[in-house]
């Protein structure tokens, strides 16, 4: 989830991390927080951000994820489905060798560029491990979100050294950057300066000018990645990425995935489990989405959980004595009307930030800093300070370091693949939001409907996939994988890039999912303080014993 996009403010992508708003899918956990020095947690855009901010299992569940385990990478671990085209991808053995981090391990793995036609070429899959320290149960595989998120970056920086100690020692901690990520063949759209002047794009156009304006951003985005990538491109859906992860568990010599993906990871954990239901282990997704949803959809309930997390931080907000958007007793609404003043302010005039390179503080990067601190709610204190700097200072330097965080831009200018494997990824996943304009004009009053506040940004945010140059393969739909051995969906009440009605959704969908609930702010749960939930996740994952469905932890 968040479910996070592609690039902008507050409309992108917003199923990813800890960045900030809404694409598509939801985007990445709270425990991978600050996996690159920002205020993230987990990877997740929106499905419609685009600029600012998406056979039958045998056994119990203990046998089905433990007993897969531990054979080295040889034709044992090769279902007798896979089609001899596919042989050779199966059989591969990994060539690991040092990462340049201690304890790690890397390697590459191949998959075909066209599951349709394997011969047409490959490609080539980073893959990093930790090995386990004790008996070992098999590998966890991890997958922060994004789409997007680096799951290299994500277990080097986290999941390997942050994970619970118990099961770091019983498991290979296993990430794959999925093919136009990071390390694996990733898709670049946009070089530094180019990025700064898109993701500083008005996405409240106030007129036809500021329109144009702004689809010609969209368009310029969308040329950039297909000159770049014109084949991957088309070969970059979860389906694919779904598939890829199947290789990769035959390769370590796992009968069974088992796996433990955030945000948009939840997406592509349900989607694996839908494939190969039979090999389905111990798979846990947290900050879950919804599959059967439209774009559209997709991206207004996101808006709508951007305002519950809003409304959140509001009244703690109010109970601060730094809080520059209202004093005790004031209402969200108010907070709201008071941060969306704001905003307009910036729309006719940014603030200075200090920055080198002379960037404002614009509305669009402000909208996105604020949406990126909604993740976590360890963020609230910075935001609070930024915001009373930017309001009440002129200074808009610590809004800017929230926003570059969720872009994950660099001091030097440089921007990470995040955005550009977003939009890529989202849009090839599910038909265009909106088509038109005109559509979105029409659609707004729902947006704002479901958040005063990021509505209209997020609305036009939507527009993004409507000029890729790549049609969408996918299509809504429902996620049964019946036969799968328990699956354990995990939702947050105030999740803002991945609303907790998805969890319900997908462990409504799902055959054998339990539902298990974070009673709390911030997106995802596992890793973030709840000793209730970190138990309960650690008993499926180490003892294959999932909760009772609907169990809730706070």
């Amino acid at each position: 989830m968040h479910t996070r996009r592609t690039p902008r403010t507050a409309s992108r992508s917003v199923f990813r991390s800890a960045s900030t708003p809404a694409s598509r899918r939801g985007g990445s956990g709270g425990a991978h927080r600050r996996a690159r020095g920002g205020v993230r947690t987990a990877i997740g855009l929106l499905a419609t951000a685009a600029l600012l901010v998406s056979a039958c299992s045998s056994g119990s569940p203990t046998t089905s994820a433990a007993s897969a385990a531990a054979e080295p990478a040889t034709l044992a671990a090769l279902p007798k489905s896979v089609p001899a085209a596919l042989t050779s991808y199966y059989a591969q053995k990994p060539a690991w060798r040092g990462c340049g981090v201690p304890g790690f391990e890397c390697a590459t793995i191949k998959a075909p560029l066209d599951y349709a036609r394997p011969s047409a070429g490959d490609v080539r899959l980073a893959v990093a491990r930790k090995k386990a320290t004790g008996d070992r149960l098999g590998s966890l595989l991890v997958n922060p979100g994004g789409p997007g998120g680096s799951a290299i970056g994500y277990m080097e920086s986290y999941a390997g050294i942050g994970y619970p100690a118990e099961v770091r020692a019983r498991y290979d901690m296993v990430a794959v950057d999925p093919r136009g990520v990071a390390r694996s063949e990733p898709v670049e759209c946009l070089d530094g300066p180019d990025m700064d002047r898109y993701t500083q794009t008005d996405i409240t156009p106030d007129d036809a000018k500021e329109g144009d304006g702004l689809v010609a951003a969209y368009r310029t985005f969308a040329e950039g990645c297909g000159a770049d990538a014109p084949r991957l491109l088309r070969h970059v859906s979860t389906v694919e990425a779904a598939r890829d992860m199947d290789i990769v568990r035959a390769a370590l010599g796992d009968k069974k995935l088992n796996y433990v993906g955030a945000s948009y990871g939840t997406f592509l954990g349900a989607t694996y489990a839908g494939l190969f239901p039979d090999r389905a282990g111990r798979l846990v997704l947290d900050g879950a989405m919804d599959p059967s949803l439209p774009a559209r959809r997709l991206n207004l309930e996101q808006t709508a959980g951007f305002d519950t997390a809003f409304r959140s931080f509001a009244r703690d907000c109010v109970r601060q004595t730094d809080c520059p958007l209202g004093g005790a007793g004031t209402s969200p609404e108010q907070v709201g009307k008071n941060l969306k003043s704001f905003f307009e302010e910036l729309d006719d005039q940014p603030v200075p930030t200090g920055a080198p390179d002379g960037r404002r503080l614009t509305e669009s990067l402000a909208t996105t800093g604020v949406i990126a601190a909604m993740y976590d709610e360890g963020a609230w204190p910075q935001l609070r300070e930024a915001l009373t700097s930017a309001m009440k200072e002129d200074d808009g330097a610590g809004l800017l370091v929230l926003s570059d965080g969720y872009y994950e831009r660099d001091a030097d200018g440089a921007y990470s693949n995040l955005m550009f494997a977003n939009a890529a990824v989202n849009c090839l996943d599910l038909p265009p939001a909106f088509d038109t304009p005109d559509q979105v004009r029409s659609a707004l009053p729902d947006f704002e409907k479901a958040s005063p506040v990021f509505g209209e940004g997020l609305a036009w945010a939507s527009l993004n996939c409507a000029y890729w140059p790549v049609h969408a393969a996918g299509e809504p739909r429902r996620i049964e994988a019946k036969g799968a051995a328990p699956i354990l969906v995990v939702g947050t009440t105030r999740d803002p890039a991945t609303p907790y009605r998805w969890a319900q959704a997908l462990a409504g969908q799902l055959s054998s999912a339990r539902l298990l609930t974070y009673e709390g702010d911030g997106h995802t749960a596992y890793g973030r303080g709840s000793a209730c939930i970190d138990r309960t996740i650690n008993a499926y994952l180490l003892r294959g014993t999932p909760p009772e469905d609907g169990k809730r932890c706070s």
